[in-house]
């Protein structure tokens, strides 16, 4: 789904008003002050053909399984043939967005050679063929430098590994940047001054200076070339990662300052190529800033976030594409460092404040950081699988909050950003796996298979707080275990999924307003007490099939009358939907009046 400028509307008081908690009697939604600005609106991506022949296969172009996550990260791939099987699968299940996993800027030290080392110190196996004139690509630099002023040097080498390679616009002074062939492999010499990251302009390397040094081990062949190429035929926008900032060596999880600066230059010149060759490509939907923060009332002063204003700031002058970042919540009470939703909201303004266009928080069930539960669900035990996490305990006792009291404080934070004119997307990035498993799912790490169930529970968590549904991630989450996830996806697709309910009167009429996916042909059933009513919604009410501009795809609305006076006051009551086919919610909203 591509993501431009979405007006404005009643969409967002909407999503503000819907809370867990059903308000009596509430009014239409208001329309939004006149004073803020568009937001995103959305093009839905056509694929160019119903079908693809290749020397890959014959693959089908067509959405056969549309479920309410429509985007995925994905991991580098050597197979070419692989992308396109990934891109074929995740667009049956109606995804439309993929994100790329990115490689890191790294600052390294070289033997007496010239020759990369490891950071154990080794040398470097994919950095030790780059030679020119029978010197280190390093030593060659040098040398080329000092011929302009025999002062000059490199004062410090980082490098940058990807599968990516570069055209003309990564280089800014030809007569010293370059590209380097060593047999199949493709390095890329970018020399910068330092000097604060200027990245002077003017070329003119005879007045002496320290330079860095960037050395690129790239590939022949364009990875993101063809993933456009194969975004545009299967109707998927693709998000490239930008480079990950070194990170502090003493505090590994905060990017570190001593090398901003080349990270700087190494943005902008990869930008200027992207800019060059791809700026009118539709399925360049933005770019991925891989840099993981936790969102904590603390992190204004973090300077991760020096990075994301500075990248923001490059990628408007240079692509004017969005930046999207995925931060990841925890809401353990046990640990000094667990956030309450308050708190993490206050982290949404702050990462909003850098310019970034889309913040994907994960909802850290895979990682068993957060909890999914509701209000009344408080004093019960936790899902078994979040036991190696938190214990044997109660969700109450575990978690400051669900993560749907997290995503509906973020779409408060959200709202007032919007108001102030600041134009940011919450996308909700739900986590398809589990802390850990028999058999785990990556050849690294103890994660494990999930199953629809939960998924589709974390899909009704998210609620109509966010304005897309993604999810980390494609390769090894989705297609592992038997059956896979994406197997369990395609044989259950059509299940209704209830994401909000709220009392809404329609005319002089009482009423409840359900949102969520399948919903067509459907019955809504609320159930307190003893009670249970059963309301077709085509016979009694009245069914919106078109997502308002504020709300995921294939986000449907239903309305049913119903006398909320016959509930009685603070009673619970849970609201799903059922279908003729027999399919119904698993996961059933809990709502109630207060009193």
């Amino acid at each position: 789904m591509r993501w431009l400028l979405v007006l404005l509307g009643a969409a967002i008081l909407a999503a503000v008003a819907a809370v867990i908690v059903v308000l009596p009697k509430s009014d239409p939604p208001k329309k939004a002050s006149q004073q803020v600005k568009a937001t995103p609106t959305r093009v839905e991506p056509t694929p160019k053909v119903s079908e693809i022949t290749d020397q890959c296969g014959t693959f089908e172009t067509k959405e056969k399984a549309p479920y309410a996550v429509t985007g995925y990260w994905i991991t580098p791939k050597s197979n070419r043939c692989t992308w396109r099987h990934q891109l074929e699968d995740i667009h049956n299940l109606g995804g439309d967005t993929v994100i790329r996993i990115g490689y890191g800027l790294q600052f390294r030290t070289t033997d007496d050679e010239g020759r990369v080392l490891t950071k154990d110190g080794q040398l470097d196996p994919l950095y030790k063929d780059c030679e020119e004139d029978g010197l280190s690509c390093r030593d060659a630099a040098e040398r080329d430098l000092r011929e302009a002023n025999p002062k000059n040097r490199v004062s410090r080498l980082y490098a940058y590994r990807t599968d990516e390679s570069f055209g003309p616009g990564l280089f800014r002074c030809s007569q010293m940047e370059r590209k380097i062939t060593v047999g199949k492999r493709v390095y890329f010499r970018v020399l910068t001054p330092m000097d604060g990251g200027s990245d002077d302009s003017t070329c003119d390397f005879t007045k002496a200076k320290p330079y860095d040094m960037i050395l690129i081990a790239g590939s022949d062949t364009d990875s993101l070339t063809q993933l456009l190429d194969l975004g545009e035929q299967f109707g998927v926008q693709v998000f490239p990662a930008l480079p990950l900032a070194p990170r502090d060596p003493k505090t590994p999880t905060r990017a570190n300052n001593k090398h901003i600066d080349t990270l700087r230059t190494l943005t902008r010149r990869i930008l200027q190529d992207y800019g060059a060759r791809f700026a009118d490509r539709a399925s360049l939907g933005g770019v991925y800033q891989p840099f993981e923060v936790q969102m904590a009332d603390t992190l204004a002063g973090n300077p991760t976030l020096e990075v994301y204003a500075e990248q923001h700031q490059i990628v408007e002058q240079e692509l004017h594409k969005p930046i999207l970042i995925s931060p990841y919540l925890d809401a353990r009470k046990r640990v000094p460092f667990g956030q309450t939703p308050k708190q993490v909201a206050a982290a949404f303004v702050a990462l909003a404040k850098t310019g970034v266009g889309i913040i994907a928080p994960q909802d850290s069930r895979g990682t068993g950081k957060v909890g999914l539960f509701w209000p009344d669900q408080r004093d019960t035990e936790v899902d078994a699988r979040l036991r190696p996490v938190v214990g044997e305990t109660t969700y109450g006792t575990a978690y400051h909050g669900s993560t749907r009291d997290y995503y509906r404080e973020m779409s408060l934070a959200r709202d007032q950003m919007l108001q102030a004119g600041l134009d940011v997307q919450l996308w909700a990035n739900v986590e398809a796996f589990e802390p850990s498993g028999d058999r785990p799912c990556a050849a690294q790490g103890t994660r494990g298979k999930t199953d629809k169930q939960r998924l589709d529970q974390a899909v009704t968590m998210a609620g109509r707080y966010v304005q897309k549904i993604v999810s980390y991630m494609w390769s090894d989450f989705m297609t592992c275990g038997s059956p896979s996830l994406e197997t369990e996806i395609t044989q259950d697709w059509q299940r209704p999924i209830a994401v909000d309910a709220i009392r809404r009167s329609r005319d002089i009429q009482d009423g409840l307003e359900v949102r969520g996916y399948h919903l067509k042909d459907g019955t809504i059933t609320l159930q307190y007490g003893d009670e249970l009513k059963e309301l077709v919604v085509s016979a009694v009410g009245w069914l919106d099939e078109d997502p308002l501009e504020d709300l995921p795809e294939g986000m449907q609305t239903a309305w049913v009358p119903f006398d909320w006076a016959q509930v009685p006051p603070d009673e619970w009551v849970k609201v799903g939907v059922k279908l003729p086919s027999g399919k119904a919610t698993t996961e059933p909203l809990h709502v109630r009046i207060a009193a």
